[in-house]
Parts: C-alpha cells; sequence; structure tokens
C-alpha cells in the first residue's frame, strides 16, 4: 500500500504558520540550500585562491587568509558530499563564480592587506546573514544540515573577526568597497538558488 501524500493546504492546516502558499516544497528548498551553499564555499575559496595568489605565501595576512582558506576548502567538501549524496544540481553559474571569485579575490589584494581583509569581513556580513536564515528555515528533519550550517557559521564569524583585527575596516574607502561587495554577494546568492 502507497503512502497518500498530505497536500500542502492539508499540512499547513495541522502546523499552522509551516506551509504558505507560494511556498517551496520542503525538498526544494534544501536543494536550493545546499546548490546556494556549495557555490557560496566554492566561491570563497576563488577569493582565497586570488589573494594569496597576489600576497604570496608569507606575511601576518597571508597566514590568517591561508587558514580561513583551509576552513573554506573544509565547507565546500561538505556541500560537495551533500550535493552527490541528495543529487542535487549544482548551480549552472560556476564558471562565472570561478572567474569573479578569484578576479575579486585578487583585486582586493591588489589594493593592499587591510582590502583583502575588507573583502573577507563584508561577504562574511552577508554570509552570516544567510545562513542564520537558511537555519531557522529548517526543521527537525533536517537537524545535521542545519548543524553543519551552525558550525560554518561559526567558522565565518570567526573570519569576519580575524579581518575586522588585521584592520579590514580601517582602511579608507571601506564602507563604499563593503557595499559593493555586499551587493554582489546577495545578487550571487538569489542567482545561486535558482539557476
Amino acid at each position: 500500500m502507497s503512502k497518500r501524500r498530505t497536500p500542502p493546504e492539508a499540512r499547513a492546516a495541522e502546523t499552522p504558520g509551516a506551509w504558505l502558499p507560494g511556498d517551496l516544497d520542503p525538498r526544494e528548498r534544501v536543494a536550493r540550500i545546499l546548490r546556494v551553499d556549495h557555490a557560496g564555499e566554492y566561491g570563497a575559496k576563488r577569493i582565497y585562491d586570488g589573494q594569496l595568489a597576489v600576497l604570496g605565501r608569507r606575511g601576518a595576512a597571508a597566514q590568517q587568509i591561508r587558514h580561513m582558506h583551509e576552513q573554506e576548502l573544509r565547507h565546500l567538501k561538505t556541500f560537495e558530499t551533500l550535493i552527490a549524496e541528495r543529487r542535487v544540481r549544482p548551480t549552472a553559474l560556476t564558471p562565472l563564480w570561478h572567474v569573479a571569485g578569484y578576479a575579486l579575490g585578487a583585486a582586493t589584494a591588489l589594493l593592499g592587506p587591510r582590502a583583502a581583509m575588507a573583502c573577507t569581513v563584508a561577504v562574511e556580513e552577508v554570509i552570516d546573514e544567510h545562513y542564520r536564515r537558511q537555519a531557522e528555515c529548517l526543521g527537525p528533519e533536517e537537524a545535521a544540515l542545519k548543524a553543519d550550517i551552525l558550525a560554518f557559521r561559526k567558522d565565518e564569524l570567526d573570519h569576519r573577526e580575524t579581518a575586522i583585527a588585521a584592520g579590514g575596516t580601517a582602511i579608507a574607502g571601506y564602507a563604499p568597497l563593503a557595499a559593493a561587495i555586499k551587493a554582489g554577494s546577495r545578487l550571487a546568492i538569489w542567482l545561486s538558488e535558482r539557476l
């Protein structure tokens, strides 16, 4: 005997506030989360690749960036595993993020180590907000994914604090630079969820 699926309207009646007309079904919501988070971690890896290519491997900033890069690689590996296990299509924009991430990293590093750190501050502020919203929408059936997202959010907040301590917000022109990077990051999130 096959299980009968409960229509969205009935689920909403069972759990008030849990489902609204137009909401994604839970499986599609998780697919979007995995798609965008995989893209974001790949983009972060490419930003740090670009920064390290310009700054080299020596110096305090390079050491800090290398440490953050290693954590991003761990996050990326987790999302690579999850999208394969759950058969989620990665974003079609990966080639764009490959180039754009590296270019952003290299361009900010060319402005100096503090500008590279300013990039980290701006990106991580957007990612903090993004991961927080994702964790809030995941129910108990996605406890493991929620735990990963919250652990990665903590790492991203640590990256932000490291970058602030390294003078990332003290550079001339920080506000317009951060605003541009945040706008680009939010657009990348929106596009990667959908494409």
